[in-house]
């Protein structure tokens, strides 16, 4: 795990014009109405509902937001069913791109999906052509500059709630769980105020790949920019090293 820092691509995401805040709002959003649907609103008893809170918390989503999200996704029967559905295919070079969706019409997210694949030289490929690229892991990172503990307390605060794996970067600590494991982590370091950057569960590349021709690298950004544009799209993970 060690030596693939997460942290300057979170802050530069965390960095983006407000636009791509609506966005990630956006995509939070729908994490809370699908986890309210599936679990209930008290997130004492919904752990999915517990993680999708502590992400918005480390996306700076303001508390009356996410109580709105939550208590309207409680309150109407009839607000939209989401369905999820994950795309996998390939950029230029055959890098491995997997898109998690969150949709209430699969035809406008496969054709937009599509859309965005072909635009930058890519293409869509069958369910399974590039997941078995990527370990599926709970991944948190804590910015070093705002943690108030010592790294060998976090490291060993971590392994006994469960973690698999704790790595020192530059300027963060990035700690991985088994998926299973990573509600359980994460709240033993919320106990301990720890503030979290990011707090999730995703796909992890067993490899990365390096991009040398400019137009490739042109491309894939095209690929990368028409999904974020879409509003559908929760989530996009690639093994592309920037």
């Amino acid at each position: 795990m060690s030596g693939h820092s997460k942290f300057a691509n979170i802050k530069h995401k965390k960095e983006k014009n407000d636009a791509a805040k609506g966005k990630i709002f956006t995509v939070i959003g729908r994490e809370l109405a699908v986890a309210v649907k599936e679990g209930g609103a008290d997130p004492a008893n919904n752990s999915r509902l517990r993680d999708v809170i502590a992400k918005a918390k480390a996306n700076n989503m303001p508390n009356d937001t996410i109580e709105r999200g939550i208590k309207k996704a409680a309150g109407d029967a009839n607000s939209v069913n989401y369905e999820s559905i994950t795309y996998e295919g390939y950029g230029p070079s055959g890098i491995a791109i997997i898109v998690d969706a969150l949709t209430d019409n699969k035809n406008r997210t496969a054709s937009n999906v599509r859309n965005a694949f072909t635009k930058g030289g890519g293409n869509v490929g069958t369910t399974g052509c590039v997941s078995f690229m990527f370990d599926k892991k709970g991944q948190i990172i804590i910015d070093k500059e705002e943690c108030g503990m010592d790294a060998d307390d976090l490291m060993m605060t971590a392994l006994d709630a469960g973690a698999e794996d704790f790595s020192e970067e530059e300027d963060s600590f990035e700690i991985t769980t088994a998926p299973e494991d990573f509600s359980q982590v994460r709240e033993a370091l919320e106990k301990e105020n720890l503030p979290m950057a990011s707090a999730e569960v995703t796909m992890i590349p067993q490899t990365w790949v390096t991009l040398s021709d400019e137009q490739d690298i042109k491309m894939m950004n095209r690929i990368l920019d028409l999904l974020d544009e879409d509003d559908d799209v929760q989530e996009v993970y690639h093994n592309w090293e920037e």
